[in-house]
């Protein structure tokens, strides 16, 4: 009697239910589907989780990251500024997709074009100040695998700068290598201007620029970067968000839907966030003892860390523990960089992290031309 009644008000709540509550369920458990994913940790470059990540992909307008990554270096040596005026040439006004509509001959400033770029994803606009940063858009593209190779990336390789891949052969790109590029591009504070924002106009407001990413207005935390769809690409997405201090990159290739791009991304950083946090380096510089130096021109120099700052730590990592691990003597020469020792970073349970300590200068070998000026000086 008793298991026929529980049926029977188990029965009555099924029917009860409507349908979207169903629904609900059924999509929070469903598995969206992409070609490729990545979660990495902007901070230290660490790769969080991963998914097909090096296959090789038309990455669509995610190419722009690329892009904007030189102009934003040539505004900053100084090779270019933003209040220049440019000329629109034929071969920008050509490009078809998204587009701010460039006529022949129209002036518009870098600012104006970059910010057509980053917003709106504007065809016109990126290949116009490719154009001008290189001199003309093949050179430009050049210097963008130049850059690839700069960065140490292996499964990358540009035919253009905007992504467009309806004729083109070998152009490419991969997760991972996106990731990376994207750390580059989030390192510098006026592209940050424009990312986050969903709404801007040129051409004192006739121009309207609508932001393409919808997790500008929806993901707390969004501090970027760039959507990308294309027929043979499907719908792409690399997302950067910054909380407490920690941030995340995420890059979708390949997406069936739209909204699957979001989603995912979503669901990848907000995995991130709620499982690590970025952890201080806490050293103590009265244990990195003094190094000696046998047969140098200094008896001894003290290694320094290289690359201070944070690393990543899950979040329920307990309390860390140091081990200075430092040579007593070396023999000279010591070049710069050299290492001489490590600190162990360690918890309860393993080691997390070795930090190298090195030589943050050269060292020369004595001679005898030395030890004799010594004498003569001390003389």
């Amino acid at each position: 009697m008793k298991k026929t009644v529980i049926f029977l008000l188990s029965f009555v709540i099924l029917i009860s239910c409507p349908a979207q509550c169903l629904a609900a369920v059924d999509v929070k458990n469903e598995k969206i589907k992409a070609k490729s994913s990545i979660l990495m940790c902007m901070d230290t470059k660490e790769v969080i989780k991963e998914s097909n990540a090096y296959e090789h992909l038309s990455p669509a307008s995610v190419t722009k990251i690329m892009s904007i990554l030189l102009v934003l270096e040539a505004i900053e040596n100084g090779q270019i500024k933003l209040d220049d005026m440019v000329s629109a040439d034929e071969n920008a006004v050509s490009m078809g997709g998204s587009q701010i509509w460039l006529e022949v001959g129209e002036m518009m400033s870098v600012n104006d074009l970059l910010k057509a770029v980053i917003i709106s994803s504007a065809n016109d606009a990126c290949v116009l100040l490719g154009e001008y940063v290189s001199g003309s858009a093949d050179a430009f593209v050049e210097k963008m695998n130049e850059r690839v190779q700069e960065l140490g990336l292996q499964n990358t390789h540009f035919e253009n700068c905007t992504g467009l891949d309806d004729s083109v052969t070998n152009h490419y790109s991969c997760a991972y290598d996106l990731a990376v590029i994207a750390c580059e591009v989030m390192k510098y504070d006026l592209v940050k201007k424009y990312t986050t924002v969903w709404l801007d106009s040129l051409r004192d407001g006739k121009t309207e620029l609508n932001n393409t990413n919808k997790l500008i207005n929806k993901y707390n935390g969004i501090t970027g970067l760039k959507t990308g769809t294309t027929s043979n690409a499907g719908f792409c997405l690399c997302a950067t968000a910054q909380r407490d201090g920690l941030n995340l990159v995420s890059v979708v290739l390949g997406a069936q839907t739209s909204e699957d791009r979001f989603n995912l991304s979503t669901q990848l950083l907000d995995y991130g966030f709620a499982n690590y946090k970025l952890a201080d380096i806490k050293i103590d510089k009265k244990k990195i003892t003094p190094v000696k130096i046998k047969s140098g021109v200094e008896k001894s120099i003290i290694p320094v860390i290289d690359n201070s700052g944070s690393f990543l730590l899950k979040k329920n990592t307990g309390e860390l523990n140091y081990k200075y691990v430092i040579k007593k003597s070396v023999k000279a020469p010591v070049i710069k960089g050299d290492i001489l020792g490590e600190i162990i970073v360690s918890d309860e349970e393993k080691e997390l992290a070795s930090i190298p300590l090195k030589a943050d200068k050269t060292v020369r070998i004595v001679t005898f031309s030395k030890i004799f000026r010594i004498l003569v000086n001390n003389i």
